[in-house]
């Protein structure tokens, strides 16, 4: 004889009403509330929305418990939460830590499709030896604004930094001034801003919190677009100290791409040119690490469609991001793949790495 008890509960079984358990894992229980928009924004086409993206990374997290993880590591000034995904094949000691930051720019969505795609193509079979650390929403307010936008119909407004107004990719502590007349004629001291402050804002403490808990030793940041793999310095028209060192690491990224981009150094991108308070030299003088940045693709707009002119947007999205997803992918795993290969890096008595780029203090 059944009990009560199992009676009732085979018939709500064969009923379909017994529910599974909400998921243990914070970053899970996290992306079960979110909803994806319906129906898509035509606009985007192509590209994910935030909860389209997580629930990616979700599948790949449950399908590969041991060897992915997501962990918060922050709030953004709207209190949304800032997740990182660990990959790592837990049976190999780690030699490197990778950090892979993506949409510090809220209109910059390419970089959040790779970041995606990266984890998804090293959950099954991660680099031996190498840990990514990826971030896959580095501006979590700006984004959302951007999703609101586009669900409105607002093909006008341009949007850039945090809930704040604040460039990020400005915000950092490492070549914040300066000293060139550039910086003070009208026409180009446009490109001489920075943030009021060093690391103002809760999502560029919560990255650099981030990247020494976890003593990083290389580091990529995901823009667009342009089609160039830059390395320090951005605020600095020297050379670094491990300027050959790095080239050739960017060159090997080029080499895994299908539609090669440029490697140079940032600051020397144009003559009158400076990237003041950037993730790409606080990286490198801060945490010693081999530091880059990737701008991915190309713009977007189409001369002979007036619509693209003046949609933001498309500015910065072209309308297949299939390739330029292709690219900045390969050129991500081309480094994940070589740093397998590479020994350890030393680290100095702060616990700074010490080894292909050596960076000096804060310049």
């Amino acid at each position: 004889m059944f009990t009560r008890a199992a009676r009732l509960f085979a018939f709500t079984a064969l009923l379909g009403v017994a529910h599974a358990a909400p998921p243990e894992d914070p970053y899970l229980r996290h992306v079960e509330r979110l909803t994806p928009p319906s129906p898509h924004p035509a606009r985007a086409e192509g590209y994910g929305f935030y909860a389209e993206l997580h629930q990616r990374i979700a599948a790949v997290l449950q399908e590969h418990p041991g060897r992915v993880s997501a962990e918060r590591y922050g709030l953004s000034v709207e209190g949304r939460r800032l997740w990182a995904v660990r990959v790592r094949d837990p049976g190999v000691e780690t030699r490197h830590r990778l950090l892979v930051i993506a949409q510090l720019h809220a209109l910059e969505w390419l970089g959040s499709e790779v970041a995606v795609a990266l984890i998804e193509a090293l959950g099954p079979r991660p680099a031996s030896g190498v840990e990514l650390i990826i971030v896959p929403v580095a501006n979590p307010d700006g984004r959302a604004n951007v999703e609101a936008d586009l669900i409105a119909g607002d093909d006008r407004t341009y949007r850039r930094g945090n809930a704040n107004q604040v460039d990020l990719n400005r915000d950092f502590a490492v070549n914040r001034d300066a000293d060139t007349i550039w910086a003070r004629l009208p026409y180009t001291r446009q490109y001489y801003q920075t943030s009021p402050d060093a690391l103002s804002q809760p999502e560029t403490q919560a990255l650099d919190a981030l990247a020494q808990a976890h003593r990083i030793d290389v580091s990529v940041s995901l823009h667009a677009f342009g089609g160039y793999i830059y390395v320090p310095w951005a605020g600095d028209r020297a050379r670094h100290p491990d300027y050959a060192a790095l080239m050739a690491l960017g060159e090997v990224m080029a080499e895994g791409q299908a539609r090669p981009y440029r490697v140079m150094q940032l600051c020397r991108w144009i003559f009158f040119f400076r990237a003041l308070g950037t993730e790409l030299d606080h990286m490198s003088a801060r945490l010693g690490a081999s530091s880059f940045l990737i701008e991915l693709g190309r713009s977007g707009v189409r001369p002979l469609a007036p619509d693209t002119w003046r949609d933001p947007f498309r500015w910065y999205n072209p309308e297949d991001p299939s390739p330029h997803v292709e690219d900045g992918l390969g050129a991500v795993l081309a480094l994940a793949r070589h740093l397998a290969y590479a020994p350890a890096p030393q680290r100095d008595d702060d616990a700074s790495p010490v080894g292909l780029s050596r960076a000096t203090t804060a310049r």
